[in-house]
């Protein structure tokens, strides 16, 4: 079946080793879409059910992130606002969710609850219901503390779907928010670093931002940069749509916070998970509409036009540098911080 002997904790990190397990995984499965529905076969943020007017989106997740609370959020946080903002990315309005939970036991039932209402009112600030769900214990020292994974319902006009595969010459790419605040966030916690200021997880739902910017213009594709950042998706979307992006570095959004830890580390920023932001191509007569929608959204306070795609070197993201040269944003290995999500 595989070319690796054993999986590797970077076979789950994103970027380009896992990208090249799970065309190994897929493979093994013939049935991945239905008639005219969206699949495995685009390997996009979810799949479709046709519908006879819509389209239902539906998306799948699995969040193991360590540790479980962490400032700006949880795992329970991060479980809800992961699944909707993946069927947002798609275009759709997220409409419910399921989960399960698998805890390791003698887990704390106080630390629970905690994530429960976690999960409760981020649900409720992202718009949608958690109508199922499933409850499962294993023996103590079978797994580290708690596993949630999510599935999300949403629904959108047939015909309207967003996919990767959809960013055309000239559009302009928006980004929603500051880089790598997630992943250095988690870092920060776990190495014991200090800032002069609380640098906080960017975990959150997109619901209002990206419904507003859809009604603001034509997206003709979305990526949120979770594991392996801004790298990762631009050049996932880049290779889809047979373009290229090219990156002005003066209007990229990174916090001095997330650069100082990503020199001490020696990690690149744009590597670094985002747990509360979107990239969005736009048609370039839209931008500004667009930007100035989402910049009057929750979240979105931060948004700024990033870059443009180009026709020529498809599949490449091309950083314009501070001192006018360009260098090669390549698709990195994985997530360079692991269990951030």
């Amino acid at each position: 079946m595989t070319k690796f002997e054993k999986i590797s904790l970077a076979h789950g990190a994103g970027g380009k080793i896992m990208a090249d397990l799970l065309r190994i995984i897929t493979a093994s499965i013939t049935e991945k879409n239905l008639v005219n529905g969206i699949g495995l076969k685009e390997l996009d943020d979810g799949g479709t059910i046709p519908l006879e007017t819509q389209e239902m989106v539906i998306t799948a997740d699995a969040h193991t992130v360590d540790p479980i609370f962490f400032p700006g959020g949880d795992i329970g946080r991060l479980a809800v606002s992961g699944t909707v903002n993946d069927v947002l990315m798609m275009g759709a309005v997220p409409l419910v969710i399921t989960d399960t939970i698998v805890v390791e036991e003698g887990f704390e039932t106080s630390e629970l609850k905690k994530i429960l209402d976690s999960m409760n009112e981020t649900a409720k600030e992202a718009g949608v219901k958690i109508i199922a769900g499933d409850f499962k214990v294993v023996p103590k020292g079978k797994l580290d503390k708690i596993m949630i994974s999510t599935s999300g319902v949403g629904i959108v006009e047939k015909g309207k779907v967003i996919l990767d595969s959809g960013l055309k010459p000239g559009n302009k790419i928006i980004i929603t928010g500051t880089i790598g605040d997630h992943g250095t966030a988690i870092l920060a916690l776990r190495e014991g670093m200090e800032f002069e200021t609380t640098l906080k997880s960017d975990t959150r739902p997109l619901t209002d931002l990206i419904l507003t910017a859809r009604n603001n213009g034509k997206i003709t594709a979305m990526k949120d940069p979770t594991r392996g950042g801004i790298s990762s998706a631009l050049n996932e979307i880049a290779e889809k749509s047979g373009v290229s992006i090219v990156l002005n570095e003066i209007d990229l959004p990174i916090r001095q916070e997330v650069k100082t830890a990503s020199e001490i580390f020696g990690i690149e920023p744009l590597d670094i998970t985002c747990e509360g932001i979107a990239i969005i191509g736009v048609e370039s007569n839209d931008a500004n509409k667009v930007l100035e929608s989402i910049k009057n959204s929750k979240y979105g306070e931060n948004a700024r036009i990033i870059g443009e795609v180009k026709s020529e070197n498809p599949g490449k993201v091309i950083l314009k540098t501070l001192y006018g040269s360009h260098r090669i944003i390549d698709m990195p290995p994985g997530e360079p911080i692991p269990r951030v999500c």
